[in-house]
């Protein structure tokens, strides 16, 4: 089996909703929530045809990008990508996330694959335009615990976690962009809990070194991110935008300055669709009042409306109207968008043909679309990402010992665990308990029968101690199965192992597991390898087995 339908993965595991299900497998059903079908690719030709229309400021774009990426020391195809963006046929295909330890969980790497194929793809169906992979860098985001960390499985396969913590400890206060926070001497502790989870291989010490010219002290985390992703897709061209730059935010601040005098007006939009998506769906994201941050003191903290002016959520910092309209128009840099507002600045900086993005992506970009008509922004055509489990030699061994089925790993561990104990066991317990049930009901009903006969006020005692019988039964068998596991503990451990292989932490690979645990374990060219197996126009989960 190559592909699974996602509706055949456990719900929780992969952030999967029936919003999303639909719009991959019957897209009729959302229509009215997305503007482009991803499958028709008339879509890219119109949304390309809207951007044509639309006035984007492409030099300035142009000089942000080749300052940025210098800095971030890109490729020479990337600084080639960057000049075709100069050029009216040229567009952007874009995906994005935080700026997460080594990159965070596999999906990073899924959707920048995804979207370095997209490109590619349009290129062949649309040789009269250009189009380039962009990644956006999320590193506005203050949320220091949701970057500060990544995992690895350990010789159980069990998750776990590495993190880094500045000055050896999780930071209390609001410390602003973590793009830029810069790490400090405590990387060296994260290297050390890296080591110790690890299993030492041909590729671990190599593999350590690239890391440690990535992630290094002095370095922010924007830095080290784009640089571990530069050496991860060296040849493809990758281009990466941060919008924590003067000269962009100059160009959102005609964006700012309408979300701050008009508000609430975009989040009434908002509002008032998703009350339309809730009749049949579900609503990812809730608006704020004002969908800005702004940049205070060091922290990023969420500007909040009061009867007559303005506060910063958690501090004591108030501003009037007139203040937040003059930033917006003269200081913009001191502004960031929240969820709500983030796409339609994306879109406003960039010419993008299509946005490259996951499940939960998928979901909020339907409440999306009222603010991109009342803006002007073109919305793009939203792709999903590939989606995939790594199956390594180890768990299709297992599978051909106990001669199992793939998706019996996806379910219920306990129920795979007795499926096999049948097999190998001397004892086979689910057919000593059923037929021993059997019998005993059977005696019971003729039992029944001729107590029936003698006097019909005891089938009540009778059926208490039917029930009895029956609850000490399930007790004896529950039992009776954790003894049959103790003795074959050898057989369940491996189970166990190999389940969690497939499910870490009761999710997918792709939301747990950082690919530095697969490139220590299978080499440094797995990322290439994955990204030649990968089918990004499948739309269902796919697996790839690893030799």
């Amino acid at each position: 089996m190559d592909w699974i339908d996602y509706r055949q993965l456990p719900l929780t595991a992969g952030g999967f909703s029936e919003l999303f299900f639909d719009y991959v497998n019957d897209f009729k059903e959302v229509r009215q929530f997305y503007r482009h079908n991803f499958r028709d690719i008339g879509s890219f030709d119109s949304v390309m045809k809207s951007i044509d229309a639309t006035a984007i400021d492409r030099q300035t774009l142009v000089l942000a990008l080749d300052d940025q990426n210098r800095n971030f020391g890109s490729s020479p195809k990337t600084f080639e990508n960057i000049s075709l963006l100069g050029e009216r046929s040229t567009y952007a295909v874009v995906t994005g996330q935080q700026v997460g330890l080594l990159g965070g969980p596999l999906y990073t790497l899924l959707k920048t694959i995804t979207t370095i194929k997209l490109a590619e793809q349009l290129r062949a169906r649309f040789p009269r335009h250009r189009f380039v992979p962009v990644f956006w860098i999320e590193g506005e985001d203050h949320d220091f615990a949701e970057m500060n960390n990544t995992s690895f499985l350990d010789t159980d396969n069990k998750p776990v976690k590495i993190e880094y913590l500045p000055g050896g400890e999780m930071p209390e206060r609001n410390l602003g962009p973590i793009g830029e926070l810069t790490f400090d001497a405590a990387l060296a502790q994260t290297y050390i809990q890296m080591e110790s989870v690890l299993q030492t291989t041909e590729f671990t010490d190599s593999l350590l070194r690239k890391l440690q010219a990535c992630y290094a002290q002095g370095k922010t985390f924007n830095r080290a991110f784009v640089a571990w992703m530069n050496i991860l897709f060296e040849d493809d061209g990758l281009v990466f935008i941060s919008s924590n730059d003067p000269r962009l935010k100059r160009l959102l601040s005609p964006l700012f300055t309408r979300e701050v005098s008009e508000y609430p007006k975009i989040s009434q939009m908002v509002i008032t669709q998703s009350a339309e998506l809730e009749k049949n769906y579900h609503a990812q994201v809730k608006a704020k009042s004002i969908n800005l941050f702004l940049f205070h003191k060091g922290g990023r903290y969420l500007i909040e409306p009061r009867e007559h002016d303005f506060s910063l959520k958690g501090t004591r910092h108030f501003l009037q109207k007139d203040e937040l309209l003059k930033i917006a128009q003269e200081t913009p840099e001191l502004l960031s968008t929240n969820v709500i507002l983030r796409p339609v600045a994306q879109d406003t900086l960039l010419p993008t043909v299509a946005y490259v993005g996951g499940p939960s992506e998928i979901a909020y970009h339907a409440q999306l679309g009222p603010i991109y008509d009342y803006t002007g922004v073109v919305q793009p055509v939203i792709y999903p990402r590939a989606s995939c489990t790594l199956i390594e030699e180890r768990l299709r061994k297992t599978m051909e010992k106990y001669s199992l089925e793939l998706m019996m790993f996806f379910g219920d561990i306990n129920k795979l665990t007795s499926h096999v104990l049948e097999q190998i066991a001397d004892v086979r317990l689910d057919a000593i308990f059923t037929n021993t049930g059997k019998h005993v009901n059977e005696a019971l009903n003729e039992l029944k029968f001729g107590l029936k006969e003698i006097d019909p006020t005891l089938l009540g005692a009778l059926d208490g101690v039917a029930s009895k019988i029956d609850s000490h039964l399930t007790n004896l068998k529950e039992k009776s199965v954790v003894a049959q596991k103790r003795k074959n503990e050898i057989a369940v451990r491996q189970l166990e192992k190999s389940a969690r292989s497939v499910l870490p932490n009761g999710n997918l690979q792709e939301r747990e597991v950082n690919v530095v645990h697969y490139m220590n374990r299978h080499g440094f060219d797995i990322v290439k390898w994955m990204a030649s197996q990968i089918d990004i126009n499948g739309f269902k989960h796919q697996l790839l087995p690893l030799r």
